[in-house]
């Protein structure tokens, strides 16, 4: 059973309200099965709006964000728990620990690093934690393409591609991550 989820998402809101609608749904689905989520801190965009709806339905909600962004990113105030850090690297270490498993939400460069730096973890064996993507209004379908293709041209083994998890849905990402086994 998953008790803590990582999500990585934007601190920007995107183009369509439809992010903001699945953000608040992946929140509050976690929150009410029990999940405890970590995330970047911030109490703008996707991130605030996902953290708002777990706390909203009761949820326990860690943000880790590092000293330097508590201004631009904003810190949310009302979390169960802001830890600040020093750098990123900081950040990213902290809630790769307090996680069980690790979901991207719709973002930019910071997202899809985070994705990838815990997605090469995997493939290093320095975690055995599933990860996976909601793929929101198809926002990670051309990313999909791209990493089947990469699998295609031999620079990606097959069994590693297939350790990434998409979904559409919340529940059922939930779902697949918590009987997700990548040893």
């Amino acid at each position: 059973m998953l008790q803590s989820i990582c999500v990585f998402c934007g601190s920007s809101a995107g183009a369509s309200d439809d992010y903001l609608v699945a953000a608040r749904a992946f929140a509050t689905e976690a929150a009410l099965r029990g999940i405890r989520l970590v995330y970047g801190g911030a109490s703008v965009g996707l991130m605030g709006a996902f953290a708002d709806a777990a706390l909203a339905a009761g949820g326990s909600v860690v943000g880790v964000i590092p000293r330097a962004l508590m201004n631009r990113e904003i810190a949310h105030r009302g979390l169960t728990e802001l830890r600040v850090v020093e750098s990123m690297h900081e950040r990213k270490a902290t809630m790769a620990q307090l996680a069980d498993a690790f979901v991207a939400l719709p973002g930019g460069l910071g997202t899809l690093e985070e994705l990838f730096e815990i997605w090469t973890w995997g493939q290093l064996g320095i975690h055995t934690k599933p990860y996976g993507v909601l793929n929101v209004r198809n926002y990670y379908t051309p990313l999909i393409r791209f990493l089947d293709h990469a699998r295609d041209e031999g620079f990606m083994r097959p069994a590693q591609r297939a350790t990434l998890v998409v979904d559409t849905d919340s529940g059922a990402l939930i779902e697949r991550l918590a009987r997700f086994d990548q040893r």
